[in-house]
């Protein structure tokens, strides 16, 4: 069992929990690889760092297992390097919400041991893909969860004219307008009032930020969809977010996202389901009156 570990360098305080995934491992004679930044957190912060069989040092690397330690932006991340290679990704939560991130800390052992005998499904998650004036973004064009077009800083309000398969939608006057997988839709969507989508549907969501018009509201659409966007701006600039990784853009461009060719795969333990993970994590019907 080949292994590629990614984890998050601010969780000092949840060093045990991470000793228990190496051990875990280590006791199925695993083959384990970290990636670079994750292992010089680790042999900066302890003693007797944990042995492994390799560093990932770039996009050039295979593991028939991913283990994403953290939270769900390090799942993002996890993902991001991933790409399309494939690799079934498990997210261990040793964040907050953790969505993405669903597995506690506490199961890792049988985790571990679910991951050796094969004992999982896999979904699919579908990606959003961008491109700019009819390229592929040259930076990594691909978000799991959204992407953000948002104004910049202190800036007035912005102003994006979007459009669906060549039909003219909407210009909403706002801070901004998420366009969100499935997935997204427990993310950013979520905040500024968009639906929950469950994750292999095959959907994608368009909501506005804080829009000046009310009755612009967040519109579900088939993931089949080609949505055309195009930015006005006081500053003549705005930000173009994928998954957190801002780039700051000329109002020029005309932006196109549609949904990626390829999706990430997740791993999902038995009973781990996302109604339950809703109910759990939401904490539905639970009275806190007491």
């Amino acid at each position: 069992m080949k292994v590629a570990i990614f984890g998050s360098q601010f969780q000092s305080e949840k060093l045990n929990q991470i000793w228990s995934v190496f051990d875990a491992l280590h006791n199925l004679d695993a083959e384990i690889y970290v990636c670079k930044t994750f292992y010089d957190f680790l042999t900066s912060t302890l003693v007797n760092p944990p042995v492994i069989d390799g560093i990932i040092e770039s996009n050039d690397f295979s593991a028939d297992f991913a283990l994403s330690i953290g939270g769900d932006g390090t799942y993002l991340r996890t993902a991001h390097s991933i790409g399309n290679k494939n690799i079934p990704i498990l997210g261990i939560n040793t964040g907050r919400l953790g969505f993405l991130a669903e597995v506690d800390s506490i199961e890792i052992d049988a985790v571990i041991m679910d991951l050796y005998k094969r004992n999982f499904r896999v979904i699919e998650l579908s990606q959003l893909h961008l491109s700019i004036n009819g390229e592929s973004f040259d930076e990594y064009p691909c978000a799991l969860n959204e992407i953000a077009i948002l104004k910049r800083d202190l800036s007035s309000m912005i102003n994006i004219h979007a459009s669906v398969n060549g039909e003219y939608l909407n210009g909403y006057q706002a801070d901004g307008l998420v366009v969100a997988t499935p997935t997204g839709s427990t993310a950013y969507a979520l905040s500024v009032g968009g639906p929950i989508m469950m994750p292999e549907s095959k959907t994608l969501l368009v909501a506005p930020v804080a829009p000046h018009n009310l009755t612009a509201r967040p519109l579900v659409l088939d993931d089949s969809a080609v949505i055309e966007l195009e930015v006005e701006s006081r500053s003549q600039n705005f930000l173009v977010s994928l998954d957190g990784r801002s780039y700051t853009m000329p109002c020029s461009i005309k932006l196109q996202i549609t949904k990626a060719d390829y999706c990430i795969k997740a791993i999902k333990r038995p009973g781990h389901t996302f109604i339950n993970t809703l109910r759990k994590k939401l904490m539905w019907g639970i009275d806190p009156r007491g």
